[in-house]
């Protein structure tokens, strides 16, 4: 899309030809069953409820929990996941979760979207909690983390769309986020949202080179809300391009990164001290599937007395995303793996996201899969905008089913159709490349575990190094991740196709 967000990703004029492959059920396809603990440990059994059980047990808790603010307050909303939300508030306001849209104060246009063009039929359990939060006066600031795919998207969009009066042709809601990519797609999820409201918004991306329009020459801003990236946005504001008096929402997306000292932390702070320069009542959220201590602590010193909702990291993987590693004695024979034994007996129906960590490694998988006939695309921030939105629309209509990326589209990024995950080399810290990046680990295993579906992460280790990373992450989350016995073993990784070996990735009792 380009920078005066008038025009929208070039779509393939032609569907790319896709190899035949045999229907059969696959890793990620198998239903849900009791997980054996490490070798070491002893085994323990739950019993599980019948799917109706569940669903009023679900209704009957929600209806239940009411969040009051001026103590810490605990609460637990039992989903398949059996994660904890932890919800912090302060002051005197009350609040009530919502079991159905209509429990909220959403206007007839927004409720329409909702049901008709979203197809949600009830809240998910991070927006039972969060949107009450977000929609009840005083809209006290939030600082919101949940799991990939669970619906913070929804949170945030329709907090936007609910505070914007359609009658001002000025902006009123901004939205930050750390990738185009990432802007691009949820602009599109609010246009589809608000499709009945009359809103308009804009999306503020760096431009590609057919539609770049210098910033003294742009119009000044009469959308609604913006989305777009920090360096964007700052550059408009500055130019008084985007006029900000009238902003009642703003909201940071990837929140962690956004803010991160590696990130795009000036660009952030800058753009949240002007807006509530000229806007002090603006409502500030900031959202992420991922918030390490160093954030918090920033966090709890530039965001204003705010409510908070924070998940464990111990529940933060997703257990329906079932993850194994692959011990592979060199480069060459992770390229095997891939080839002749998870696309051979894993990939059905649905796509492939595969994670590099260097541009150079994106270009070279790219150019050996497609050497041995597989239609795949890669991308990294190197290449051109109007080639990086050319791949997105590509994969995201389904001409292609392989994806290579660098960490570019690790956050965020929403593709139903991807259940299986490939980590050719795991996530390292910038300057401790010895050690994991936990975060974009958590980031990439929730491409493949979008709304709760099934997935499967398979991660190839080669070096020692490899396997230290792997240790570490596994401890970190309190993760055991179960071992594909033997690389070259056809009948190992058949076993894994079939269902019959353990499944996903346990917690260490």
């Amino acid at each position: 899309m380009a920078e005066n967000g008038t025009s929208s990703p070039a779509a393939a004029t032609a569907a790319v030809a896709e190899k035949k492959m045999e229907d059969k059920r696959s890793w990620a396809d198998e239903e849900e069953t009791a997980l054996p603990p490490p070798p070491t440990a002893t085994a323990t059994a739950t019993a599980s409820s019948s799917g109706v059980e569940a669903e009023t047990a679900e209704l009957k808790k929600i209806e239940e929990l009411t969040i009051s603010e001026g103590k810490e307050t605990s609460s637990r909303l039992v989903e398949p996941d059996k994660s904890e939300i932890k919800a912090v508030t302060s002051g005197d306001t009350v609040y009530e979760s919502a079991v159905k849209f209509e429990d909220l104060p959403l206007s007839r246009e927004l409720l329409k979207g909702l049901k008709l063009e979203m197809n949600f039929s009830k809240p998910s359990k991070i927006q039972a909690v969060t949107l009450p939060m977000i929609l009840t006066p005083p809209f006290k600031d939030l600082v919101a983390q949940a799991h990939n795919g669970s619906g913070k998207t929804t949170c945030f969009v329709l907090g936007m769309l609910s505070r914007v009066d359609p009658s001002k042709k000025i902006p009123q809601a901004i939205c930050i986020c750390p990738t185009r990519e990432l802007a691009i797609q949820n602009q599109a999820v609010l246009l589809k949202m608000g499709k009945y409201t009359g809103i308009t918004s804009m999306c503020a991306v760096p431009s590609d080179s057919a539609n770049y329009i210098p910033i003294s020459r742009r119009p000044p801003v009469t959308d609604q809300v913006v989305i777009g990236t920090p360096g964007t946005i700052k550059k408009w504001t500055s130019a008084k391009k985007l006029p900000t008096r009238d902003v009642k929402i703003l909201v940071f997306d990837e929140a962690d990164h956004m803010l991160a000292e590696d990130g795009f932390k000036d660009d952030s702070e800058r753009i949240m001290k002007d807006i509530r320069r000229s806007s002090d009542a603006c409502q500030v959220l900031l959202f992420s599937a991922t918030f390490n201590e160093t954030v918090k602590a920033f966090v709890s010193r530039v965001v204003r007395d705010a409510n908070q909702i924070f998940v464990k990291k111990e529940d933060l993987t997703l257990e329906k995303v079932k993850q194994y590693k692959v011990q592979c004695p060199d480069e060459l024979a992770k390229m095997e793996v891939i080839k002749d034994k998870i696309f051979e007996f894993g990939q059905k129906v649905g796509q492939t996201i595969i994670f590099v960590r260097t541009r150079n490694s994106a270009t070279m998988l790219h150019t050996e899969l497609t050497k041995e006939g597989y239609e795949c695309t890669s991308i990294q921030g190197a290449l051109k905008q109007e080639d990086r939105d050319k791949i997105i629309q590509e994969f995201k209509v389904g001409l292609t089913r392989v994806l290579i990326t660098t960490d570019l589209l690790a956050r965020g990024f929403d593709q139903e159709q991807v259940n299986l995950v490939i980590n050719f080399a795991l996530p390292v810290k910038y300057d401790t490349p010895w050690e994991p990046d936990y975060e974009v680990y958590l980031h990439r295993v929730g491409r493949a575990g979008r709304f709760g579906r099934k997935g499967v992460v398979f991660n190839l280790l080669c070096t020692d190094m490899d396997r230290s990373l792997m240790e570490k992450i596994e401890h970190h989350f309190g993760l055991w991740i179960p071992e594909v016995p033997n690389w070259r073993s056809e009948e190992d990784f058949q076993i894994l196709n079939n269902g019959k070996a353990a499944e996903g990735a346990g917690k260490f009792p």
